[in-house]
């Protein structure tokens, strides 16, 4: 079974839905990818949908819609995006944070720098979990 994977933001309107896709288009063959925040937007970031389609050819409006904690599955894994505010706790046997900056309100080069981060981050993930450097057998806590 593969581990589910958990972008966690305030809005669920950026950068988590970033990680969801590049997540599904990178990795789905080593973990499931969720985005979810505490709060929720009416519509995710235009300006990330568009440059993730630019990108990687990935239509998020399509796909991806602003949800919260309780509308997604029990986490394996958590990974909080950079908040700078204090993350709901949610259940999982691993957790980290990728500290990354809202580029929301910014220019392109700002949303260019943070999906292609996050695909590096998305990468490296996969490759951690591939490897067993992430332990997943502990019981799912808080």
């Amino acid at each position: 079974m593969k581990p589910k994977v958990s972008f966690i933001c305030v809005h669920n309107s950026c950068r988590s839905q970033m990680a969801e896709a590049l997540g599904n288009k990178f990795a789905s063959e080593v973990f499931e990818s969720y985005s979810a925040g505490t709060e929720t937007k009416p519509q995710i970031n235009q300006d990330a949908v568009r440059i993730i389609k630019d990108l990687y050819k990935v239509d998020m409006n399509e796909t991806h819609t602003s949800k919260l904690i309780d509308d997604i599955p029990e986490a394996d894994i958590v990974i909080k995006m950079g908040c700078n505010v204090v993350c709901p706790i949610v259940a999982h046997r691993y957790e980290e944070d990728w500290g990354l900056d809202d580029p929301t309100g910014k220019s392109d080069e700002e949303f260019i720098k943070t999906a292609k981060t996050i695909e590096e981050k998305v990468m490296e993930l996969k490759r951690r979990i591939e490897n067993n450097e992430i332990d997943l057998t502990k019981e799912i806590g808080w």
